[in-house]
């Protein structure tokens, strides 16, 4: 009777320190510590024939460790254009950026731009064009570097194809090389510019639940995403906070912060509730 009593405050004891662990992990995820900001961020294009179009004006933006966050706006009022800064690409012309507490000078490793077409070299293979992204480390051999290539092939589901040819692939498997490309650098911040634009809707699908899937294992990298869409409900679905812009020059029209569990259900009240507030937002 004790050894039952014993063991039995022993699966307690098991069962509360899981709850714990999981509770513990939770509120990990709700860290408010910025892992990128933009500070007054505004930027403008010079034009041909003189003057500039002013496409961003005095943004204020923070992104959290673990966070998930998606961006929409009008057609042409700079979301690809504040993507290119956030990624260190092109500089703010006033403002600044801050990663990882620190003003970001250029392109770095720890953040990863993926495209809306995938922008892979056709004369490279599959294994080739993802260890592009590993060309600056010079502390690993050819061997370790093609190791760690197929190791995301093998992530995103193309193992196999490793000596395939970007013409030999069908439009996901492109997709999904530029991922593997994007997060074969183990970056913290992922930026994805409007990835399932050119995809069948089923094929979208999948590399969406993929891509949720990596986030939420904190074992695995992106740490932080931030994605453009066009698409409403993909962003409901997928996102814990959206930035609604407002028309060029933009600035932030609203935020919305998406409170449901996951997976998230398309077709329920609640999920449509978001859909609404955010296409009010836009217009």
């Amino acid at each position: 009777m004790e050894a039952g009593e014993k063991n039995l405050r022993n699966d307690s004891a098991k069962s509360t320190t899981s709850v714990e662990t999981r509770i513990r992990y939770e509120e990990a995820r709700r860290v408010p510590e910025a892992i990128l900001e933009l500070r007054d961020v505004s930027y403008s294009y010079e034009m041909r024939k003189g003057g500039e179009l002013k496409v961003l004006e005095d943004l204020n933006l923070s992104i959290s460790y673990a966070e998930f966050v998606g961006v929409i706006g009008p057609s042409g009022c700079g979301k690809s254009t504040l993507m290119r800064i956030m990624a260190g690409l092109i500089k703010p012309k006033s403002g600044e950026v801050i990663f990882r507490g620190k003003p970001l000078k250029g392109p770095t490793p720890r953040i990863s731009l993926m495209f809306q077409t995938p922008a892979l070299f056709p004369w490279y293979t599959v294994l080739e064009n993802v260890m592009l992204a590993l060309i600056h480390e010079k502390g690993l051999t050819k061997r370790d570097k093609e190791e760690t290539a197929k190791a995301f092939l093998d992530m995103v589901g193309l193992s196999g194809f490793e000596t395939a040819y970007p013409a030999e692939l069908s439009g996901g498997m492109k997709q999904r090389v530029a991922l593997a490309r994007a997060l074969v650098s183990q970056p913290d911040l992922l930026l994805m510019d409007e990835p399932f634009s050119n995809l069948d809707p089923l094929t979208a699908i999948s590399l969406r639940r993929e891509i949720e899937t990596l986030w939420l294992n904190q074992s695995l990298p992106p740490s932080s995403i931030v994605m453009v869409s066009h698409d409403v409900e993909e962003l409901v679905e997928m996102a814990e906070r959206i930035i609604v812009l407002t028309d060029r020059p933009a600035r932030i029209a609203g935020i919305v912060e998406v409170k449901l569990e996951r997976p998230r259900q398309r077709r329920s009240n609640e999920f449509y509730d978001y859909v609404d507030k955010i296409y009010t937002l836009l217009s």
